[in-house]
């Protein structure tokens, strides 16, 4: 089994504090698959104020025999956005061309990625399609339960190197340790654990040279497999308190 992406490295602790927190809205998801295969999602916010109400639509649809998935999103800010994937060019390599039009503006861009998996080596790229694109890669290795990731970016407008970061992480299983180095100025980790099969928590950490430090603890309670309770809270004693509910499959509610 490939190591965790760098991206990845201490995903479970951040899980605790950002999913199911939507502050000031209540979100609506819906999800749901034809019998041709073709996937849809959509999803709806209002915030708690009666102001803004926003909305986006998205299908999938997979040709798994030649390795291809195409995948279209709309949003109520009149964002197109195409992604096109492939995985059957050579075993492990899986090739993404991402592209996104705004018809009332006429902006457009796109982006091309690249993710090739190992049993003990994970690599990824990406590349914007620009005049002066800038080229960002990562990589991660593991070895028995411990990762050690390592990402940075080519700027080829500047022809240098713009960041240089570090992530380590040990997996015990119901616990999840990690650690960031962000150009040597942001240093951070983290803990998760499974306390049980209805309870998981998290705390992070992080400090920057001659800056402030920041730390919360989070955790998500589970009401039985429909519903779930989350809180957390930080050092600016600011407190997030969420509730989830999936109302049948395909649809759930989120207020926070």
């Amino acid at each position: 089994m490939a190591p965790p992406s760098y991206s990845d490295i201490g995903k479970q602790a951040r899980d605790v504090f950002g999913k199911g927190y939507h502050f000031g809205l209540v979100k609506l998801d819906v999800k749901s698959k034809t019998s041709s295969g073709v996937e849809f999602t959509a999803g709806g916010s209002s915030s708690t104020d009666g102001g803004k109400v926003t909305g986006s639509l998205e299908t999938k649809y997979k040709i798994k025999e030649h390795g291809l998935s195409l995948t279209e999103k709309w949003n109520t800010d009149n964002s197109l956005n195409t992604t096109v994937d492939y995985d059957k060019l050579v075993p492990g390599l899986k090739l993404t061309l991402d592209g996104s039009f705004q018809p009332n503006s006429g902006s457009k861009s796109g982006k091309f990625k690249t993710e090739y998996k190992h049993e003990k080596f994970l690599f990824n790229a990406d590349l914007n399609l620009a005049s002066s694109p800038v080229v960002n890669m990562s990589t991660s290795v593991g070895h028995g339960a411990y990762s050690l990731g390592y990402q940075t970016a080519f700027d080829s407008g500047k022809s240098a190197l713009t960041k240089h970061n570090l992530a380590l992480a040990y997996n015990a299983g119901d616990m999840i340790l990690h650690a960031t180095a962000t150009d040597s100025k942001v240093f951070g980790g983290g803990i998760y654990l499974k306390n049980s099969p209805v309870l998981e928590t998290g705390v992070t950490a992080s400090s920057a040279v001659g800056g402030s430090s920041s730390f919360g603890i989070g955790c998500k309670y589970s009401l039985g497999p429909d519903a779930s309770l989350r809180a957390k809270v930080n050092n600016a004693s600011q407190v997030g308190l969420s509730y989830q509910q999936k109302l049948r499959d395909g649809v759930t509610v989120t207020m926070s």
